[in-house]
């Protein structure tokens, strides 16, 4: 399905988010402060970092021990060793590496630099807590597509109306400079819309056709959070048609090209 028209809101001051928020209580007061209610079929898109931290996602690098394959790959690529122990620990293998750069694929199958792991737009390594320096990085959501579904029932049951939701990251892309946002989770509507089979304007019969709807909606909503110290990370969108039937919503998992037909690895 097309939409003639989107309306894409970012939610003005959102509170910074600590370890046990509950993410649904404050999307409801932001929505408020912002004078918008929340309407069936709307899709809210939330950046990871606000999941992970509410999931205490955090890793002290005073507290890791770098493996000798972590301080031979840190060489290589001129990096922290305990960040690269965390990013190891977070993959399944290692699939490109350069100096400064370490692509891989994560335990839940994306394929990203470092795992998704930095230190931005979160309490900076270095800086004070009473007597203690502060050394840490934030991992990726646990689960991102059990956490969209678990919200928007949560969403559904506070508000009464079907929302679906969208956890996004910043990512770089083979081929192409520069970010653009990526779905790390869904729920409630179609991740990938399948439109093999469907006709084009002359009557063509649609062959390879898949539509990467999470991604695409990810990357609008990115638009609006920015990638510094905007302080926008969730996103109203609304206006988008989709197929909200439980079985059309794939999950992000569906976006993920199997090893074994991805040529680039």
């Amino acid at each position: 399905m097309t939409a003639a028209q989107l309306q894409v809101f970012a939610l003005g001051g959102f509170p910074l988010v600590e370890p046990g928020d509950d993410l649904a209580r404050l999307i409801g007061d932001s929505l408020l402060a912002n004078d918008l209610t929340l309407v069936d079929g709307d899709v809210l898109v939330l950046a990871q970092k606000i999941v992970s931290k509410a999931e205490d996602r955090y890793v002290d690098l005073k507290q890791v021990e770098p493996t000798a394959e972590a301080q031979a790959l840190a060489t290589a690529v001129d990096k922290d060793p305990r960040i690269v122990s965390v990013i190891l620990d977070e993959s399944n293998t290692v699939v490109r590496h350069c100096p400064g750069v370490l692509i891989v694929e994560h335990r839940l199958g994306y394929v990203m630099a470092n795992a998704g792991i930095d230190a931005s737009n979160i309490e900076h390594a270095g800086s004070q807590r009473g007597d203690e320096l502060v050394e840490r990085v934030l991992l990726l959501p646990k689960n991102p597509d059990q956490f969209a579904a678990d919200l928007a029932q949560q969403l559904q049951q506070v508000h009464g109306v079907k929302v679906a939701i969208i956890i996004n990251d910043s990512v770089g892309r083979a081929w192409r400079n520069g970010t653009t946002g990526l779905a790390l989770g869904a729920a409630g509507l179609p991740a990938l819309d399948d439109r093999r089979g469907d006709k084009d304007l002359y009557g063509r019969t649609l062959q390879v056709t898949e539509v990467a709807v999470a991604d695409q909606l990810a990357s609008a909503a990115a638009l609006l959070q920015g990638e510094g110290g905007e302080g926008k990370p969730v996103v109203l969108i609304r206006g988008y048609q989709y197929d909200s039937a439980a079985d059309r919503c794939n999950g992000v998992s569906a976006l993920l090209r199997d090893k074994e037909r991805d040529l680039f690895r």
